[in-house]
């Protein structure tokens, strides 16, 4: 075989080998998707595990900061903390919302964080909104908004 063949062949299988060793080391695959950072969220609030279920979703924002459902999510585990976190729960529902203007989840959660800060009127505007989405009210969402409006109005009189 001529010199520079063999030369060339090695420094190729160099190359294959090289590239494999390093190829080994980083890990390309099995990373969790946001998908299934949603379900384990999900499971985490099942749990009331609000700190496991924000470090899921605070993952799943990076991966894909542009889901509606994240930002609803982790509205709602800022809401529901103890303390809540008012400021973060706004600006993620407010993000859901901007993202998705007809997510009658982030309508429902924002309308109840609205009642915990006791400005009635804005839980309103969110359930009309709930009304004219659903095209009734019997929607979920609707429905559950409703009866917290409900219950804000009897509990403050």
């Amino acid at each position: 075989m001529k010199p520079w063949l063999l030369c060339l062949s090695f420094l190729g299988l160099s190359f294959f080998l090289a590239g494999n060793l390093f190829a080994v080391d980083v890990p390309t695959t099995n990373l969790p998707t946001v998908a299934s950072r949603l379900t384990s969220a999900r499971e985490a609030i099942q749990s009331s595990d609000w700190s496991r279920a924000l470090a899921e979703l605070q993952v799943a924002v990076r991966q894909e900061p542009g889901n509606a459902d994240v930002h609803n999510l982790m509205g709602y585990c800022y809401r529901k903390q103890a303390p809540p976190n008012m400021p973060k729960a706004f600006e993620h529902y407010n993000t859901a919302l901007q993202l998705a203007p007809r997510h009658r989840a982030a309508h429902e959660y924002i309308g109840e964080a609205y009642l915990m800060d006791k400005k009635l009127a804005a839980a309103e505007r969110h359930l009309a909104e709930l009304e004219r989405i659903c095209g009734n009210k019997i929607c979920e969402e609707y429905a559950d908004l409703a009866r917290a409006i409900a219950d804000y109005k009897a509990h403050t009189r």
